[in-house]
């Protein structure tokens, strides 16, 4: 009868749990399951269902999360791969953003094997086109394991770290912190050292956090980033003859 008649009460009732939410889908209440065998078959197959476009706004994030904070390596892994494809929509970036998700993101690149630092790097990559996941990055820590990815080169993810690194110089404590002159150093060997698209990402880079602040350009000049500019530039120029 209250619900009946009076407007206030149908709201009142609501508030109060008188109408429960929904269950949560199936494969989202296995993720819950503390069988780790179960957790990581459940997480594989809703990375397989991100692949499909319509799929993307149905799956649960938060959900997935979790298991990106508590499930097995590969558990961590494979949602870390789910949330890069679900990331693809902007949407689900400000969702993963929000929902604490790249704290997670940032250990597994910092603690995990060499397939999860590859799949957190490729996430943290497509969430940090979002200017608001930037400071929440940087918070969460991202800078000095991307800087150890640009000095041991035998994880060969200089491209990724580069790529990441170029994104989170546009913050000005991003710029702040990558702009150390252990990091400058670091950056003009891989201008004199690197892969062409190497050189090419840490000259971005270094003019990035040189056009803010120009001690950093000093501090590259510093450590002969002209001459091997130059000399890039000539080598170029004589492999196109």
């Amino acid at each position: 009868m209250l619900s009946k008649e009076s407007p206030d009460s149908r709201i009142l009732i609501a508030n109060n749990g008188g109408i429960p939410p929904p269950p949560p889908p199936p494969l989202v209440y296995l993720l819950s399951y503390t069988d780790s065998e179960t957790q990581q078959h459940i997480v594989t197959a809703l990375l397989n269902l991100s692949l499909d476009e319509a799929n993307k706004r149905l799956i649960a994030i938060p959900a997935i999360i979790q298991v990106l904070r508590y499930g097995t390596e590969e558990a961590k892994e494979n949602s870390a791969a789910a949330l890069f494809s679900l990331s693809t929509l902007d949407e689900n970036k400000v969702l993963v953003g929000c929902s604490n998700g790249i704290p997670p993101l940032v250990d597994l690149l910092r603690t995990g094997t060499s397939r999860g630092e590859k799949d957190a790097a490729t996430t943290l990559f497509s969430l940090v086109l979002n200017q608001a996941n930037r400071s929440r990055a940087i918070k969460a820590g991202i800078i000095p394991p991307l800087l150890h990815l640009l000095e041991d080169k035998t994880l060969d993810m200089v491209d990724e770290a580069l790529s990441i690194l170029l994104l989170i110089a546009s913050h000005p404590e991003g710029r702040n912190e990558i702009g150390k002159m252990t990091s400058i150093q670091t950056l003009v060997e891989i201008v004199r050292d690197g892969t062409p698209k190497n050189k090419e990402c840490a000259t971005a880079l270094i003019l990035e956090l040189g056009s803010n602040n120009s001690s950093y350009l000093l501090g590259a000049l510093q450590y002969g980033v002209y001459d091997h500019l130059v000399e890039h530039r000539e080598m170029s120029g004589a492999a196109r003859r």
